[in-house]
């Protein structure tokens, strides 16, 4: 198992906020790479309502070390009140990528 690295998932309510926020993350090396699909349909419960809204998803690939400092970037950059970041392990993959992308997450 590779405990050094994962993807972080978010999503944002248009397609330019997306853009956005996956520039920012990736110029300040919190991120090698961020994939970016939607619209993305998203049922949820939010103030006692089941929503149902068309979102756009982030697929953040980083350092396992960079988490927390990614989670604190997109919260204040974030146009949400509680924005979802999941962090999910990666389970090995191909090093030569693994190499680059830690490569690209550090100051």
């Amino acid at each position: 198992m590779d405990d050094n690295h994962v993807v972080v998932i978010t999503t944002t309510d248009s397609e330019d906020a997306a853009d956005t926020l996956a520039k920012a993350v990736v110029e300040a090396r919190l991120a090698a790479c961020v994939q970016i699909s939607g619209p993305v349909r998203s049922v949820y419960r939010w103030d006692g309502e089941v929503a149902d809204d068309r979102e756009w998803q982030l697929w953040i690939k980083t350092a396992y070390d960079r988490v927390d400092e990614l989670t604190e970037f997109v919260r204040a950059r974030h146009t949400y009140d509680v924005p979802e970041v999941l962090a999910l392990p990666v389970l090995g993959g191909n090093p030569d990528y693994l190499a680059w992308l830690t490569e690209q997450t550090r100051p």
